[in-house]
């Protein structure tokens, strides 16, 4: 059994930044992040675009930001966190770069910013086109210079530790319910080396695992996003909340065969003056939206996927070839290379892009203080529901919601750590009877059929006939693999496997629920 005061679950711009800040303020306390691949590999390294936040007072303001994020939250923010997050944004900035986070800067030594979909302002700050890399890159320096944290990598987190672990343990046959008061202890961790359950018991947990885009077939997340988070706390009765908005980045790079994850043709570029333009060479934007290619992206998204049902094609293109060539490299030199390598040449010729999913806008729900439901339980990024999104997360509002969420989770934790004791009744992970599974191939096909159930049921535009039979074939896929996860010892897959069939339901549940189209929810039985 491992004992820490703080454990961290994930490695993205939340967890870091969360875990510094606990770890300077408890100089002799212990921190342990775990992380389920590499350090590095969080959905923060695949950020492109940048960071939201009001630096020049002079052009821009608190006031114009905050509305540019309730518009396109369509209704459904809350103003008190929008006003929160917003207003505290350039305080979380500048500890970024007190980390070592480098922005782009002009000639005159100002910040460089970008504009993207729904800012009313250039207000996003950039490096380059891989802005998420270089915050990953300063973060997880920092954190090895930090002696008292702990980074456990290749270690995938299989359940939170509850009251539920406690009493099964105990022989109590009464199990835990949402009704109920439920306190987090810790995880379950697999060890993806030794194969080793690890417990690891803890006084506070902040859960930052990132997204699910894995359980779509188009998606600009890393293989690793497969919604852990969210189907841990689900299943440890923490409260999910708006999981239904799922937002589509409009521009993944068209690729045959398709790529997981998509490469991202960040929204910067149509900040710059890229035009959408459909197979036909017409630009088309027009026809829905008086912000053309600057309209938020959800509308620009089923904008493409009304285009492409139109012309029966696979993708639309994005003209860029009348940017200043040497502005685009040196903005965008990633995406410059990535087209390159595949014969497209970005001054000459046309980008082929299309829909991918790219962030989910609920998730497990918290306050202001990044509480869960769950007592010691503390969730965000990604993962989490704050209210800064609504119906719709506004570009480059997703970075720096992770930083100002860890800070008030960080502030919140540290002020009752002392009253916490570790519990010496944990019982150890219980695998007897389990073996060896044996059919990989069948967690390779049941990962496929989700994806595809996804994509072609509960994607971009739904509908109840849609949703219907999406909540038919995941029960199905549920219950086959119910009885494999009891019967077999874990692995990464199984686990995965069984998260993104977690996911697919609640997605495809609340969907149904819903009877008002809003934001990244939209459903044709809804007109």
């Amino acid at each position: 059994m491992i004992k820490t005061d703080f454990l961290v679950i994930g490695s993205g711009i939340a967890g870091l930044s969360y875990a510094l800040k606990v770890a300077k303020h408890y100089k002799n306390g212990s921190v342990t992040i775990v992380t389920k691949a590499a350090k590095e590999e969080s959905n923060t390294k695949y950020a492109q675009g940048g960071i939201a936040t009001v630096t020049n007072t002079d052009t821009d303001s608190f006031e114009e930001h905050i509305q540019d994020t309730l518009i396109a939250g369509d209704g459904l923010c809350d103003e008190k966190v929008v006003r929160m997050v917003v207003e505290e944004a350039p305080k979380r900035l500048e500890e970024l770069i007190a980390w070592g986070t480098q922005f782009d800067k002009t000639n005159k030594g100002d910040y460089s910013l970008g504009r993207e979909g729904g800012h009313s302002q250039n207000r996003i700050l950039h490096h380059k086109d891989v802005t998420g890399s270089e915050i990953a890159r300063a973060l997880l320096q920092e954190v090895e210079n930090t002696p008292n944290i702990t980074l456990l990598e290749d270690h995938f987190t299989v359940d939170f530790i509850t009251d539920h672990h406690i009493l099964r343990a105990q022989g109590h046959e009464k199990t835990v319910t949402h009704r109920d008061e439920i306190t987090c202890y810790g995880a379950y961790v697999l060890d993806e080396h030794t194969q080793e359950i690890k417990t690891i018991t803890a006084k506070i947990t902040l859960l930052a695992a990132g997204g699910s885009g894995q359980v779509y077939r188009t998606t600009t997340n890393p293989k690793i996003a497969t919604g852990d988070g969210i189907a841990m706390a689900y299943r440890a009765k923490a409260k999910i909340q708006d999981i239904e908005f799922i937002q589509f980045h409009p521009t993944a790079l068209h690729q045959e065969p398709a790529q997981s994850p998509a490469f991202l043709i960040t929204e910067a570029v149509r900040g710059e003056g890229g035009i959408l333009r459909n197979i036909h060479g017409e630009r088309f934007m027009e026809k829905y939206d008086d912000r053309l290619e600057l309209a938020p992206r959800d509308i620009v998204a089923r904008a493409i996927d009304t285009e492409l049902k139109l012309t029966g094609e696979d993708y639309v293109y994005l003209d860029c070839k009348h940017i200043d060539p040497e502005h685009f490299v040196n903005h965008f030199p990633n995406i410059t290379e990535k087209c390159k390598s595949l014969g497209i040449n970005v001054h000459k010729d046309y980008i082929p892009v299309t829909p991918a999913a790219h962030y989910i806008c609920g998730g497990v729900a918290v306050n202001t203080n990044g509480e869960t439901s769950l007592e010691n339980l503390y969730a965000c990024g990604e993962c989490s529901r704050t209210g800064l999104h609504g119906a719709n997360r506004l570009a480059s509002n997703s970075l720096i919601e992770a930083v100002v969420y860890a800070h008030k989770s960080y502030e919140h934790a540290v002020a009752k750590l002392d009253t916490l004791k570790f519990r010496d009744d944990i019982p150890a992970w219980d695998d007897t009877d389990t073996s060896q599974n044996k059919e990989n191939i069948l967690i390779t096909h049941d990962r496929k059929d989700i994806q595809k159930i996804m994509s072609n049921y509960v994607g971009i535009v739904r509908s109840d006939e849609r949703l219907l039979r999406a909540a038919n074939r995941i029960e199905m896929l549920y219950q086959e693999n119910k009885e494999l996860y009891k019967k077999a010892k874990l692995s990464v897959p199984i686990c995965e496997l069984r998260n993104m069939i977690t996911n697919a339901y609640l997605i495809t549940q609340s969907s149904m629920e819903r009877k008002e189209n809003k934001g990244g929810f939209f459903s044709k039985d809804c007109l």
